[in-house]
């Protein structure tokens, strides 16, 4: 079932997220920005966490999770604080799609992102892949820029 497909694949990455913050050498250089690099690796963890609590939480799951995209890419948190919002999207996600039936996953989105309607399947896939790619610019910038 494609649920338990996601549910395990976002647990890996969350983890493997959590592993980059983590490795960083203190709480600023997960801040640090550079020439043509405009997102820290911080705020593209918050970016990841407010994703998850907000797509999958907030919209599908009730939870009470209300998103600052702005704070997202603006704001700063401690390196402990990136790892627990870190923490309460894995169980916003693994919580949500224990929820979800394979029918569920074939209706609409509740809401409509893309201008056009899209399968809840479809989200969750592009969701996923989009997580993917922020974690390999942490991963990135985590070697590059944590001197």
């Amino acid at each position: 079932m494609l649920t338990q497909t996601l549910s395990g694949l976002f647990e890996r990455d969350i983890q493997k997220a959590k592993a980059e913050i983590e490795a960083y050498s203190s709480d600023e250089a997960i801040w640090v920005k550079a020439d043509r690099i405009n997102n820290s690796a911080g705020n593209l963890s918050l970016h990841l966490s407010g994703n998850l609590q907000h797509f999958f939480g907030a919209i599908l799951g009730g939870t009470n999770y209300v998103r600052d995209r702005e704070f997202e890419f603006n704001g700063k948190v401690t390196k402990q604080e990136l790892i627990d919002d870190l923490d309460a999207a894995a169980v916003s996600v693994k919580e949500t799609l224990a929820g979800m039936t394979e029918q569920d996953l074939q209706k609409d989105y509740p809401i409509e992102l893309f201008g056009s309607p899209m399968k809840t399947e479809w989200f969750f896939v592009h969701l996923y892949s989009h997580f993917t790619y922020h974690l390999g610019q942490i991963n990135y910038h985590r070697r590059l820029l944590d001197k």
